[in-house]
């Protein structure tokens, strides 16, 4: 993947950068979450910080006027795509759709199956309340943990308390749980101080789900892409907009870059 700084960034301290598929901006990995997982987990201890992205529908849709934002997304060394809605309309728009690896999936494979016994991770996000379900929930050592304030973003004093907070407590796995977009403009400004090691993973509400603090949709309306549908169900008054105003522009989006696929095709033939 490209960077609009210098070259592509990998996840290993060696270029074994997997293959990728354009879409609606980014070049997003073609892998399953097995091999998202071991990627990740394969990067050994006190590799320089790189970091993850988990762009879905509503991502994809700020992304779309927000050049700055855009180059934070390029700047990781592994995009996958969280949205099974995304890669349906490409497909049926006749565009290649990567596999879709969900933040939360890729969270939950992680912590379950390739952390080494006793081994300490690092959390930015979730409520300090839920870290003792967590650690029960998964087995967990108690991690090094940071719960900003909501707006953290906007004081330029507690962000970088946030990056120094990550320089400060490294780990093999960092989870930027705060949030997009600050989750990942965070991951960046982490990347861009360039002593920090570690591969931090932008992944929202994933560590929530695993603590039971919020719940999850059945593995039935998240096979037929309905994620989206539960969580409007279970937060109507935050999710409405997003949802059923926003992302939905993401059709749009598709449909822009199905006819600029094919206009080099029409140019050919006439």
């Amino acid at each position: 993947m490209t960077s609009d700084n210098g070259p592509p960034p990998t996840l290993a301290t060696r270029a074994i950068a997997p293959p990728t598929l354009p879409l609606l901006g980014l070049d997003f990995a073609c892998l399953d979450l097995a091999a998202a997982a071991a990627a990740i987990a394969a990067r050994p201890a006190g590799a320089p910080f790189a970091y993850v992205v988990t762009p879905n529908a509503d991502h994809l849709v700020r992304l779309d006027g927000d050049v700055a934002l855009r180059a934070a997304y390029r700047g990781a060394a592994l995009c996958l795509l969280d949205s099974r809605v995304v890669a349906a309309g490409a497909r049926l728009l006749g565009l290649p759709a990567p596999p879709v690896v969900t933040g939360s999936d890729l969270t939950a494979r992680l912590l379950a199956r390739h952390l080494q016994p006793g081994e300490r991770i690092t959390i930015v996000g979730l409520s300090p309340a839920w870290l003792p379900a967590l650690a029960a929930r998964l087995g967990v050592a108690p991690p090094a943990h940071y719960d900003p304030p909501m707006d953290f973003d906007c004081d330029p004093d507690a962000f970088a308390a946030v990056v120094d907070f990550v320089r400060a407590h490294p780990a093999r796995l960092v989870f930027l749980a705060v949030g997009s977009p600050r989750q990942e403009r965070l991951a960046a400004a982490i990347a861009a101080a360039g002593d920090a090691t570690g591969t931090g993973l932008c992944v929202g509400a994933s560590l929530e789900f695993l603590a039971g603090a919020r719940r999850r949709a059945p593995r039935a309306m998240q096979r037929l892409g309905l994620e989206w549908l539960f969580r409007l169900a279970a937060e109507p008054r935050r999710l409405a907009r997003r949802y059923l105003v926003d992302s939905p522009r993401i059709v749009t989006l598709l449909w822009r870059q199905r006819r600029a696929a094919r206009a080099p095709r029409s140019a050919a033939g006439a």
